[in-house]
């Protein structure tokens, strides 16, 4: 199968995985999402939403410093979660992410060096970076001034999309995908705390 063709494979999946919680958020309400968790739900399990419509959901008790995790703590005690609701070029992404503590504590971390690892590097942090703000191109990309060579550029490039960060849906053309917006958010939050 070619590079192309399982890349845009990959993206479909991805963008039906994604319709599928959303339309499982909605078909679920949230108090039962909140009793499953609560009543021991498997350790590891996932807790994970993707709506397009809950702007409302990032204004709730904006009085209250802590509101994600005084809400988090009523819902779904011991669950530790990611979120965001940005928008971007391609549009609003809203989404979300869990996982039980005790589950990720229970689980074998070593898997997860491959993926960070491929943001380790200047170069590569900075290509994802200029993506989510808007070149998508080889030709936009290779005007950075982290890149000696379009070999690096490939090379780097390669290393990202074996990772997940980035897809290329096309020859030459590389975005973030929607599921993956949030999550460098977060690791860039993560990073400058």
């Amino acid at each position: 199968m070619e590079r192309d063709t399982a890349s845009a494979i990959e993206r479909r999946l991805a963008d039906l995985e994604q319709e599928v919680a959303r339309l499982s958020a909605l078909a679920e309400p949230a108090a039962e999402l909140a009793a499953d968790t609560a009543d021991g739900g498997a350790a590891g399990s996932v807790v994970e939403t993707a709506t397009a419509d809950a702007p409302e959901a990032a204004t709730a008790g904006s009085d209250d410093p802590l509101w994600f995790v005084n809400e988090l703590g009523r819902r779904a005690p011991g669950a530790v979660m990611m979120a965001g609701a940005v928008d971007t070029a391609a549009g609003p992404i809203r989404w979300q992410y869990g996982l039980m503590a005790d589950g990720l504590l229970s689980e074998d971390w070593s898997d997860l060096a491959r993926p960070l690892e491929a943001l380790g590097h200047p170069a590569r942090i900075e290509l994802v970076r200029q993506v989510m703000r808007g070149a998508h191109t080889t030709a936009e990309l290779l005007q950075l001034e982290h890149l000696a060579s379009s070999g690096q550029l490939y090379h780097h490039l390669r290393q990202l999309v074996a990772a997940g960060w980035l897809v290329s849906p096309r020859r030459g053309y590389y975005e973030v995908p929607a599921a993956r917006v949030v999550p460098l958010l977060v690791l860039t939050m993560i990073a400058s705390s």
